[in-house]
Order: C-alpha cells, then sequence, then structure tokens
C-alpha cells in the first residue's frame, strides 16, 4: 500500500526548530509500530510465533560519493528530543562506513525503513524471497511534493499479510498523519 501523508505543518516546524525530516519521520513510525502488537509480530529461533514487546528502527544512509547505501539502526526512544539525537550520533558514527552494515550488533527486533528522496512514487514494492517468514513491516519513504496548498509524502508500507491485512495498514497510516498533524505536542519548540 502507498498513500501520501500531508506534512504541511510538520515540515515548517522541524526546519524552525532545527530537526531533520527523515530522523522524524522514523521516529514517528517506530512510535506507531510500537503501539500495535501486529506490527511487532516474528519467529523465534525455534520458529514459533511471537511478536517483540518494543521495536527499533533500522533505516538506511546514502553515500553520495559512490551512490551507495549502508543500513544503520538506532535504539528506541519514545522522547523525539533523545531519538533525534541518538540517529544524527549514529549517522556521524557510521555514516562514512562502507558496508551494509556499518553498526554491528543489530538486535533481532528491528525492522526496516528507507528513503528515496529523488522521486515521488504512486507505489513501490518489494519482493523479497524468505519463505513467508519475514512478518516485520518495510516502509520506504519518498520525495515530498506540493499538492495546492499541501506539502505531501508518499510512504510505502508492505506487510505480511498473515500479520496484518488492509485495516492496520489504514490504521497506520491514519495514525502517521495524526501524529504529523499533531506535531506541536512531541516536538520541542524553541
Amino acid at each position: 500500500m502507498t498513500a501520501n501523508l500531508d506534512i504541511t505543518k510538520l515540515l515548517p516546524m522541524l526546519k524552525h526548530n532545527g530537526f531533520k525530516l527523515y530522523p522524524a519521520l522514523i521516529h514517528m513510525l517506530t512510535t506507531v509500530v510500537n503501539r500495535h502488537v501486529e506490527f511487532r509480530m516474528g519467529y523465534d529461533m525455534d520458529g514459533r510465533v511471537g511478536y517483540w514487546e518494543s521495536m527499533s528502527p533500522s533505516y538506511t544512509i546514502f553515500h553520495e560519493d559512490d551512490k551507495s547505501f549502508s543500513s544503520i539502526w538506532t535504539d528506541y526512544h519514545k522522547d523525539f528530543s533523545q531519538f533525534h539525537q541518538h540517529v544524527l550520533a549514529d549517522l556521524e558514527e557510521c555514516g562514512g562506513i562502507k558496508k551494509f552494515t556499518p553498526k554491528p550488533n543489530e538486535p533481532a527486533n528491528t525492522f526496516p525503513i528507507s528513503c528515496i528522496p529523488w522521486v515521488s512514487f504512486t507505489g513501490f514494492n518489494l519482493n523479497i524471497y524468505n519463505e513467508a517468514t519475514y512478518l516485520s513491516p518495510i516502509f520506504t519513504i519518498g520525495k515530498y511534493f506540493r499538492q495546492a496548498d499541501s506539502i505531501l509524502l508518499p510512504l510505502a508500507i508492505q506487510m505480511h499479510h498473515a500479520v496484518c491485512d488492509g485495516y492496520h495498514a489504514s490504521m497506520l497510516v491514519q495514525q502517521m498523519q495524526e501524529i504529523a498533524d499533531d506535531c506541536s505536542t512531541w516536538l520541542p519548540i524553541k
């Protein structure tokens, strides 16, 4: 599923207060994922289905010089300012390391987020072969764009139908929009 989030209110508030959009979106997604057991499902080492008490994001970073990507993770913190600082520290520490996973010891309770900031897509799909054992949601963020008086951002959501359906995907989009609209309640204002 792909939907557009309205970030008309969020984007200028982030910029005005010195915060970056990508860490904010990562925090928002992780907040919603952690609200719902359906988004935290997985298999243990013995093949039993269960769920994590909490999830942390694993997200892509782009290396401009050689046009490659790496994937790093950051422990989730409910407090946005603290999380934003940790993301920036991880980017500083790992951003120049040209490995697929430059930050060691990624925990099993992560889910992937990637960003394609060069295109505003209307659909995006990953074909992952893993014998249907990967149950965590996968998110891809696109380039934001203006439409009339709004700033919209495409968000692609891929979920395993064994644990989530259209209702859950719709709920996630609705809650992401609510968090974006209510950014003054969680974003530290200067």
